[in-house]
C-alpha cells in the first residue's frame, strides 16, 4: 500500500486534490485563509459630470471652445443669436418706462386733487362769510319789516340773498366732498398702477435673463466632453451640447453584502486603478448606500414568484481619495478601479466626527 502511494501518479493526484481543497478553501475565505480585507472589483470612479443644457432656443453662432478642453467657471462654452432677445429687453424697457409715466401721472392727479380740496374749502369759507352777511341783512330787514320801516320788496330781497347764500354753501360743500373722493379714487387706482410697474420690472428682469442665457457658460471648472453642437445649429430647451467634468471625484465600490460586517466610516482603503497601470492609491470610506442597489433598479426583482434563489445583493459604498497623490489627478469618471479594505483598521476620527 505504501509502495502505491509512492508512485508518481499517486503523488501527482493527492497533489492536485490538495491543491483543490486549499483553492475552494481560500475562494470561500474558510481556515485557514480567513482574512479581514474585502477586496472587489465592481467599483468605479464616479464625478461631477454636468450635461450643458441652453435656457432659450435659437441658432448657435458661436462655440469658441474644443472637445476635452480645460475651462474655467463663467467662461463662454456656446453663443445663441440674442437679437430677438435683445428686442425683447429692449421692448419690455418701454413697457416699464410708459407705466412708471402713469405712476408719475397720479401723483400728479393727486397733487391736483389735493389743490382742488383747498380751492373747495376757500370757498365754503367764502360762502360761509356770505351766508354771514345775508343772515345779519336778514336779521336788520326783519326787524325793520316787523316795524313798519321796511317795505315788502326789501324784506324779500334779502330773504332771497339769505336763501342763495345757503344754496351757495351747500354747492361749496358738495364740492368739497367730491374732491376728497376724487382723492381717495386716485389714490385706490394707484395701487393698480404700481402693481402695473412691478410686472413691468418683472418683465424687464425676465428678459434680461433670456438674453443672459443666450450665452451658455461653464457652472464650474473642470474638462469639457465631446461637444455636440455646431455652428448654425437650432437648439432648443433641454438640447445637451456638450459636458463639464470637475475634478473632484471619489470611487462608488459595489461590496456584497455578506463583506460588510465591520465595515466603518473613516477606515484606510486602497485603490488599484485599472488605467493606471494598477498603481494604487489611497483613500477613506466616507459613507454607505441606504439600501441595496436592487432598490434602486427601474425594474425590482420580485423574489416572491417562481422558485428562489438567494443572491447576495451589492450595496454601494462611497470612497473619497486623499489628497496630496500626484496619480489622483488623472482620475476620471467612469474607470474602473478594484478597491481593497482592511476590516480590522481602525477607522480615521475626522472622517468618522464629519459623517
Amino acid at each position: 500500500m505504501f509502495k502505491s502511494l509512492r508512485s508518481p501518479t499517486s503523488l501527482i493526484v493527492l497533489i492536485a486534490g490538495a491543491a483543490g481543497i486549499l483553492l475552494v478553501l481560500y475562494a470561500w475565505r474558510l481556515p485557514p485563509f480567513v482574512t479581514s480585507v474585502e477586496t472587489t472589483d465592481n467599483a468605479y470612479v464616479r464625478g461631477y459630470v454636468t450635461l450643458m443644457s441652453p435656457q432659450v432656443s435659437g441658432y448657435v453662432v458661436d462655440v469658441p471652445v474644443k472637445d476635452y478642453e480645460h475651462v474655467k467657471q463663467g467662461q463662454v462654452l456656446a453663443k445663441i443669436d440674442d437679437r430677438i432677445y435683445a428686442q425683447k429687453l429692449a421692448q419690455s424697457r418701454a413697457a416699464l418706462d410708459g407705466q412708471k409715466a402713469s405712476l408719475a401721472n397720479s401723483h400728479q392727479q393727486e397733487l391736483s386733487a389735493q389743490a382742488n380740496i383747498a380751492s373747495s374749502q376757500a370757498q365754503i369759507d367764502s360762502a360761509t362769510a356770505a351766508l354771514k352777511r345775508a343772515q345779519l341783512a336778514w336779521d336788520r330787514v326783519d326787524n325793520l319789516s316787523n316795524r313798519g320801516i321796511a317795505s315788502a320788496s326789501e324784506s324779500e330781497a334779502a330773504q332771497a340773498t339769505l336763501e342763495q347764500a345757503k344754496a351757495a354753501l351747500n354747492q361749496a360743500q358738495a364740492a368739497l366732498e367730491v374732491s376728497k373722493q376724487s382723492l381717495a379714487t386716485i389714490i385706490v387706482n394707484r395701487a393698480s398702477l404700481e402693481a402695473n410697474v412691478a410686472g413691468a420690472e418683472a418683465a424687464v428682469q425676465l428678459a434680461e435673463i433670456d438674453l443672459q442665457n443666450t450665452s451658455v457658460v461653464a457652472p464650474r471648472d473642470g474638462h469639457l466632453g465631446e461637444i455636440g453642437v455646431r455652428i448654425g445649429q437650432y437648439v432648443t430647451l433641454g438640447t445637451q451640447m456638450m459636458a463639464v467634468v470637475p475634478e473632484d471625484v471619489w470611487v462608488i465600490a459595489n461590496f456584497k453584502e455578506t463583506q460588510l460586517d465591520g465595515m466603518q466610516v473613516g477606515q484606510p482603503v486602497s485603490v488599484s486603478v485599472d488605467a493606471l497601470g494598477h498603481h494604487r492609491l489611497t483613500g477613506r470610506v466616507e459613507r454607505f448606500s441606504p439600501a441595496a442597489g436592487s432598490e434602486f433598479a427601474v425594474i425590482k426583482p420580485d423574489n416572491a414568484t417562481g422558485n428562489f434563489t438567494k443572491v447576495a445583493q451589492r450595496v454601494g459604498v462611497r470612497i473619497s481619495i486623499d489628497p496630496g497623490q500626484d496619480l489622483a489627478k488623472d482620475l476620471s469618471p467612469g474607470l474602473s478601479v478594484v478597491v481593497r479594505i482592511d476590516k480590522s483598521a481602525a477607522p480615521l476620527k475626522s472622517v468618522a466626527d464629519n459623517q
